[in-house]
């Protein structure tokens, strides 16, 4: 007659799983649903109601908001006859439902609590890893110790617009640790084709949300920069898609980009790029993927081997090109970013690494 709090949070749990759209009704897929819904009973009665209400608070808002981790014992559970890791049925339970086996799953930068023996089960603390395979220059004749740093240019400005300094030479004092060197590591520049919106953002933390709009959104608020003014009805339409964004962290010696939003986004990085072809690459990335879109130490390579006789045009070997939506580029309609309607750049902050 009563049910307790832990049943309800349950039921609400298991109300929320993903179906599987192609898979016909007439099928076992009934008989399946219940060895999921027994083991997911399984797995939960482990744990906690507040942490049964942290899992709940997360799917519900589908990663809107970064919530803690879900610990819970390393140990495999049974579905039918196949074993599944905790966090990789929580995954295929209330985000990917076809989930392969051998498919990458990675944890996202907000995932930070670890004991030994556990193992955090938030299914909005793991994406999909996108591998992508490029090209790299021979390393055999270099001496990455002994690489020299070449100094930025003076005023370097935007390739595309010719209307964002790649360096900035004086940056507010927040910007600015307590020994005065400067400690962010990329700025990011908001545009609508060739129309920059609003100021650059600086980031000095290790990742950052750029997002339309959230409820408890931390980061770069697109929608707070933006107006309907004269705005172009591409450019409405596209916003509405930006939805929760994307995540940029730098992780070690690369920075990281997860699509957060429910459209593909599109990334041109120099380090995504075939380094003697004298056209660049624009990579999809789906929905829920994370993929590393500029790796420090190849580019210091690639500064040191690259054919700047072979570009066309101009070149900034720390920029990366982000564009919401919309593809641009050789197998695209739109052939350079500044026909996109919503689109980021991310300026790499390089020196005194």
């Amino acid at each position: 007659m009563f049910r307790s709090k832990r049943t309800i949070l349950s039921k609400k749990l298991w109300r929320l799983r993903v179906h599987d759209e192609a898979r016909s009704e007439i099928e076992n897929e009934k008989e399946e649903d219940q060895e999921l819904k027994s083991t997911l009973h399984s797995m939960l009665k482990r744990l906690k109601e507040h942490q049964l209400e942290i899992l709940l608070n997360s799917i519900e808002g589908r990663g809107g908001e970064v919530t803690d981790c879900v610990l819970m014992p390393k140990q495999e559970m049974k579905i039918g006859r196949r074993s599944v890791e905790p966090h990789l049925l929580m995954c295929e339970v209330f985000r990917w439902r076809n989930l392969a086996r051998k498919q990458d799953v990675g944890k996202l930068i907000w995932c930070t609590k670890a004991e030994q023996g556990h193992i955090c089960c938030n299914p909005y603390h793991y994406s999909l890893i996108m591998e992508i395979d490029t090209p790299t220059p021979p390393m055999s004749d270099l001496d990455l110790e002994n690489f020299s740093r070449k100094e930025s240019p003076k005023e370097p400005i935007s390739t595309e617009t010719g209307g964002t300094p790649s360096y900035l030479r004086a940056i507010q004092g927040d910007s600015q640790s307590n020994s005065g060197r400067l400690n962010y590591w990329c700025n990011v520049a908001y545009w609508e084709h060739r129309q920059r919106v609003g100021r650059l953002f600086t980031v000095t933390n290790d990742y950052v949300n750029i997002f339309q709009q959230l409820a408890h959104g931390d980061g770069m608020s697109l929608g707070i920069l933006q107006s309907d003014d004269q705005c172009l009805e591409s450019v409405k339409r596209t916003r509405e898609k930006i939805g929760f964004g994307l995540t940029l962290s730098r992780v070690d010696e690369a920075v990281w980009m997860y699509n957060r939003s429910d459209f593909p986004i599109f990334v041109n990085s120099p380090t995504l790029d075939d380094a003697w072809s004298r056209t660049f690459i624009v990579h999809k990335v789906p929905p829920g993927y994370s993929v590393k879109i500029f790796d420090y130490q190849q580019s210091l390579i690639l500064e040191q081997t690259r054919d700047r006789g072979s570009l066309d045009g101009p070149f900034d070997p720390n920029a990366i090109r982000i564009s919401f939506a919309k593809g641009w580029g050789t197998t695209y309609s739109r052939q350079i970013v500044t026909s996109c309607p919503c689109w980021l750049e991310i300026l790499l902050r390089t020196t005194d690494r």
